[in-house]
């Protein structure tokens, strides 16, 4: 019974919340690599377009929750979705328009694209903040639990609970929803397929006759739909801070070059790499130790590696350790 009480512990603190932190930075880390792959920069404004994109959502589902429009046990944050995405969608095609459209005609090298996606990045959390506010907005409603450790408890009848969050089990089937389509598009449509002969071979894309700024417009609108995605999956797990969204910044990267940047494949590989990783090292296993092992060997301490306050020196030791060995990362993306 007590590997059962230590199994439902790991379950319950590095399991449920490992998949759901993993399939948000998967999404995220999608969008990066969509974004390197096809427009060929880092785009270091991503961090704060899930944090736009998510301001609008909350917005939204603040006016449909005053007239009294809701999901019953669903957050009514799924409502106001497609409008976020919508809106987001809109924003980053004017910033196309009005900044990135110029350099990319100049040919400009990616160092200044990058230094261009730092100042759209500042203007965004800025903007952020002045809309919405710097401090935490919650706007998650409906049922909180799927399950809760109580209920868990009463049917199994160990010590240690199981609790799954409602916002954590939307966050793993959306993001498989969410893949699948991406992947059927990128395979299946004649867009899609455009858009990755363009980030094989540029040149001999316009050769063939694709049209440059269309393969531009869907992939920004692609990446608004995953940002946005993203970022309010997030925020109905926690909870929204803009400058929340700016330091995951770090992961996101880390999850995109870790499965290899470029690589779709390698982006969802890559977020669940560093959410694992971010959750385990940062675990504290006293009451795991103190199931398993003899009471003359249980442990004193937290048997915790690193503190949670430290959970993204995982992703940079991470991502610095695989710069150094293998710059490709796992499923052999673009070098760094």
């Amino acid at each position: 019974m007590d590997y059962l009480n230590a199994l439902a512990a790991i379950a319950n603190y590095i399991l449920v919340p490992g998949m759901a932190y993993g399939a948000q930075l998967a999404l995220g880390a999608l969008g990066v690599t969509l974004v390197y792959g096809i427009l060929r920069f880092s785009n270091f404004a991503h961090g704060d377009t899930m944090a736009f994109g998510t301001m609008f959502v909350i917005l939204i589902t603040w006016a449909m929750q005053r007239v009294g429009i809701n999901a019953g046990p669903l957050p009514t944050a799924l409502l106001a979705l497609p409008f976020g995405i919508a809106l987001t969608g809109l924003v980053l095609l004017g910033t196309d328009r009005v900044v990135y459209r110029f350099y990319r005609k100049a040919r400009v090298k990616p160092v200044v694209f990058v230094m261009v996606s730092l100042g759209v990045m500042f203007i965004m959390n800025g903007l952020t903040r002045f809309i919405i506010g710097p401090g935490d907005q919650r706007f998650g409603d409906g049922e909180r639990f799927i399950i809760s450790a109580r209920t868990f408890k009463e049917l199994t009848g160990l010590r240690e609970g199981i609790a799954i969050k409602t916002s954590q089990g939307i966050t793993v089937i959306t993001a498989v929803i969410v893949v699948a389509l991406l992947f059927w598009f990128l395979n299946k449509t004649r867009t899609g397929k455009s858009m990755r002969a363009f980030s094989d071979n540029e040149d001999l894309a316009l050769l063939s006759g694709i049209n440059p700024e269309r393969v531009v417009l869907y992939t920004w609108l692609i990446v608004a739909g995953l940002a946005t995605i993203a970022g309010t999956l997030y925020g109905l797990d926690k909870s929204f801070k803009p400058f929340t969204y700016f330091q995951l910044l770090l992961p996101i990267f880390a999850s995109a070059i870790v499965g290899g940047l470029g690589s779709p494949l390698g982006a969802i590989a890559g977020g669940f790499v560093i959410a694992f990783s971010e959750v385990t090292v940062t675990y504290a296993f006293k009451k795991v130790g103190n199931y398993v092992l003899p009471e003359s060997l249980a442990p004193d301490s937290l048997v915790q590696l690193m503190s949670t306050d430290y959970k993204f020196a995982v992703s940079f030791s991470i991502l610095i350790i695989v710069l150094l060995f293998k710059p490709t990362g796992l499923f052999k993306g673009q070098s760094v």
